[in-house]
Formats: C-alpha cells, sequence, structure tokens
C-alpha cells in the first residue's frame, strides 16, 4: 500500500503550500482506515520539509518520481521515502531514504543496534542504516516484479537534526553504512549528491506503482538459503508418520486454489513433532515458489525456529516467514498460498491486546491462505481464551468452503515411544481415562525428587551406567 505518490516538482510544490501533511493524512485516513496522530503528522512534516530542500537540486530531474509511506506488502514495515526515476544506463531505480528526527545517538556492543532517545526514554533500537537496507532485502526477497524487471534498490538514511555523526557512524557499524550510507544535518548536499548520482533520468515506466502492484512471491535467494540452513540438521529429520503427514500437506498445497481451498488438521501429543514438520513444510513451500508463513499465538516457538533458521543470513531475511496468529484481521482472501499454524490449541477467539479485533482468529487463518494446516494438541489448551479444537477448525473450514482432512502424529518421540507409559501419564493427570492404572509391567522408573541436585546426580549416574557421555548430555539437554 502506497500513501502518497507524485513526481518531484509536485512534491516541492506540496510541501512549500504547506499541504502535503494534510494530503498524507487523508490518504492515510481513507486507505488505512486510521486516524494519524499528532505526532506522526508533525514529523512528516519536518522530515519532508527536509526531504525538500534536498530535492530542490537541479541535477536530480523534476519528473523522478517521489512515494511516502509504502507499506511493504505481507509485513507491517512502512518505507519512509523512495525516489525513482532512471540511473546513467538509463536503468530503472528506486532509492530508498530511512528517515529519523534523532538528535543524538550511543554505540551499543550489538550488532546494527543503537541508543537513542524513543517514547520519553533511551532505548535500543535498529541501527537506520540497517533499516533502510532490511528494507529493501525484503522487497527484493518477495517482489518477483522488482526481480525479474531488475528495479535496482539502494537503500539510505537521512538524520536531518544530527550533528555529530561519530556514534552513527562508528566503526562498529560500518557493514551496515556501506551497504546504505547515512546522512546528518551538514550532509544535505552529499545526500543531494548521493540521489542524483543513482537518479539521473526521470521516471517514465511508472517505477513506484510496479513496484506496489508486483508479483508476490519468495525469491529463490530466500528459499535456497532456508534449505541450506536445513541440511545436516538433525533436529528437524523426519521419521516414520512425520513424512507420512509432510507429503500429504505437500499435495494439498499444489491441490489447492481460490475456488478449491483445502485444510488439514493434524494432531498429537508433546514430542510427536509436530513443530519438525510445520518446519520442514515451510521451507519447502518457500522453496516451491509459494508464499508461506509459519504461524504461532506465542512467541516462543517463532523466536526459537528464527534463531536456528537465521545462520549467516541476516535476521530480517527470516522474519517476515513467522507470524502471530494475530496479524490476519484485514487479510485480503487467499493472500498466501499456505499459512502452517503451530500450537492450533492456543488460538483466541478474537485478536488484539484487548480481545476486539476480527471475528475469529481460526476463521481469518483459514480464509486468507488457500492451504491452512493447524498442527494441534487439544489436551494442551492451559487458558479459557483458548478455543483451538478440531471441532471449531472443522466448523470454521466449512464456513470458508475448505475441503479438510485430519491425520494424527501418534509417535512420541522424546520419551522411547511407550504408549504404556503415555497412557499411565494421561490417566494419571487426569488428561484421559486408561487401563493403564499404574506402571506394572511398564519399563519405566518413576521417582520424585526434592532436589534438583539430587535429580542430576541420578541422571548423570544412569547415564554412566548405559555409556552416555556426561557431555552428550549436558549439550542435548536430554534427560
Amino acid at each position: 500500500m502506497l500513501v502518497y505518490s507524485s513526481t518531484k516538482q509536485q512534491f516541492i510544490d506540496d510541501v512549500r503550500a504547506n499541504v502535503i501533511s494534510d494530503i498524507i493524512t487523508n490518504e492515510v485516513a481513507r486507505k488505512m482506515n486510521r486516524n494519524s496522530p499528532r505526532g506522526e503528522i508533525v514529523s512528516w512534516e519536518n522530515s519532508l520539509r527536509f526531504m525538500m530542500s534536498v530535492l530542490l537540486d537541479e541535477a536530480i530531474p523534476p519528473s523522478a518520481g517521489v512515494a511516502v509511506e509504502y507499506n511493504i506488502p505481507l509485513t507491517n514495515r512502512r518505507v519512509d521515502f523512495i525516489l525513482t526515476g532512471k540511473n546513467h544506463q538509463r536503468n530503472d531505480a528506486a532509492v530508498i531514504v530511512e528517515l529519523k528526527q534523532w538528535q543524538s545517538v550511543e554505540v551499543t556492543n550489538k550488532d546494527a543496534i543503537v541508543r537513542t532517545q524513543l517514547g520519553g526514554a533511551v532505548r535500543e533500537t535498529n541501527h537506520p542504516s540497517y533499516q533502510a537496507w532490511s528494507y529493501a532485502a525484503l522487497i527484493e526477497d518477495y517482489n518477483e516484479t522488482v526481480r525479474s524487471e531488475s528495479i535496482s534498490l539502494l537503500p539510505c538514511a537521512y538524520l536531518h537534526n544530527m550533528k555529530q555523526a561519530d556514534a552513527i557512524n562508528d566503526p562498529f557499524y560500518e557493514n551496515h553504512t556501506e551497504r546504505a550510507p547515512v546522512f546528518i544535518s551538514p550532509d544535505a548536499l552529499k545526500l543531494s549528491k548521493f540521489l542524483s548520482q543513482h537518479i539521473k533520468f526521470g521516471d517514465s515506466n511508472h517505477i513506484m506503482y510496479r513496484i506496489e502492484h508486483g508479483v508476490i512471491k519468495p525469491s529463490k535467494n530466500l528459499a535456497d538459503a532456508l534449505v541450506s540452513m536445513m541440511q545436516g540438521n538433525a533436529e528437524f529429520l523426519m521419521i516414520d508418520e512425520q513424512k507420512l503427514v509432510y507429503e500429504t500437506a505437500i499435495d494439498l498445497a499444489h491441490k489447492a486454489t481460490d475456488r478449491n481451498k483445502q485444510c488439514l488438521v493434524v494432531k498429537g501429543g508433546p514430542g510427536t513433532g509436530k513443530s519438525v514438520v510445520a518446519i520442514n513444510l515451510l521451507v519447502e513451500l518457500t522453496n516451491r515458489g509459494m508464499m508461506t508463513q509459519y504461524v504461532s499465538r506465542n512467541s516462543a516457538p517463532r523466536e526459537v525456529f528464527k534463531k536456528k533458521l537465521t545462520g549467516t543470513r541476516k535476521k530480517t531475511h527470516i522474519d517476515n516467514l513467522f507470524k502471530g496468529s494475530g496479524s490476519y484481521t484485514d487479510t485480503e482472501p487467499n493472500t498466501f498460498h499456505a499459512l502452517i499454524v503451530d500450537e492450533a490449541h492456543r488460538l483466541n477467539e478474537k485478536s488484539g491486546m484487548y480481545q476486539n479485533l476480527g471475528e475469529s482468529q481460526i476463521k481469518e487463518l483459514i480464509s486468507a491462505s488457500r492451504f491452512s494446516v493447524f498442527f494441534i494438541d487439544e489436551a494442551q489448551r492451559v487458558t479459557l481464551k483458548d478455543v483451538g479444537t478440531v471441532e471449531e477448525i472443522k466448523r470454521r473450514a466449512h464456513e470458508c468452503g475448505a475441503d479438510i482432512q485430519e491425520l494424527e502424529l501418534a509417535s512420541q518421540f522424546r520419551c522411547n515411544g511407550s504408549d504404556g507409559y503415555l497412557a499411565w501419564l494421561d490417566h494419571a493427570l487426569q488428561i484421559r481415562t486408561t487401563a493403564n492404572t499404574d506402571l506394572n509391567d511398564i519399563d519405566y522408573d518413576l521417582q520424585v525428587f526434592d532436589n534438583p541436585c539430587a535429580m542430576r546426580e541420578a541422571i548423570v549416574d544412569k547415564n554412566r551406567k548405559v555409556r552416555i557421555p556426561a557431555k552428550m548430555n549436558s549439550d542435548s539437554g536430554r534427560t
């Protein structure tokens, strides 16, 4: 979504006429159905006036395109300012400018992280060069039009209120400032030169329109990176019925269309490998060019998998693959090819901080994608707000006109697969009534410890008896 689009000359005229903030405010209300807070309006007035001064350079063609507040599809990221046109080779180009009103920053020891005054306190936040670069990377990763039509994206940042550049250009951040140079208040003429170097001729090909309406599809580079990260990682190896669920899901994903929506429910208890299958599906469907996201209500599993998959590839490439279950209240039907919902039993009825947004998270997920797969363990519903049940998923799938199938992962991979022990555990915890009321004839040794140190000593002793090295136990976290 794009809030404001015009030529350089029209943008200058709108700023000089003091109407630019009114135009943007009205467009935000019309296109995004929200009111703009006063602080946001003031930031537009200030930052865009500085950008107007930069664009007064005659070397920047009057017919260059100007875009303000471009929302990157499938994300909540917004690009502040984009200048479009043709470079010296007459190839299409777009310069992404991240605007900041910061007056000072402090260096941290964290990659791409600085400290600055935000919201009335000094807080850590992304370095603006990294932010600008990450936006360009996101667009390239998910916009096939940008890739296929060779539209060059050049990121930079402009901190127009900052007087000293020592901290923001500290050598610690050199990797980021080289890819996306940062300009401060005294650098206005340098920024003009930077823009004119990359935008030599006007925008005669409606570059921003093509970007905004581009085909959304994951790039091969992103898919290859995910596959590479998975290779040799034993944590994501599938066995037994996990493979059956995986292949069934792949088949349904290919069958699914806007008019033939597919829904798969995968039931399984703890340790049956639901999340392993979910991540394998995310990687493989992305590799097959399908817009796919991994969804969970809680952020913890998303953060774990993002960390495991990031590897040497920057986190921004991975972030957009993982979303919270409340992210789809306003998503158009069939926006995604596939949504993979882990821990579906924890889904809420509605979204938002006050549980007042949308109609039903389950229905929104099914509606937003041609194929949806829900990994669920009804026994793990822990609060009254947890509405994820097989019957509720079936009901919502029927409302959305989706065909539904059920599969089950039965084997436990965390406790040697003893069905007798699991049945006793369910009985003891009053999850379900079973015939296994005690541990007789079950090859398990159940002990209760008052002291965690004593429990650890017992585990080490047992490992020693079966010749499991202590280091293996320590590294893997297995007991």
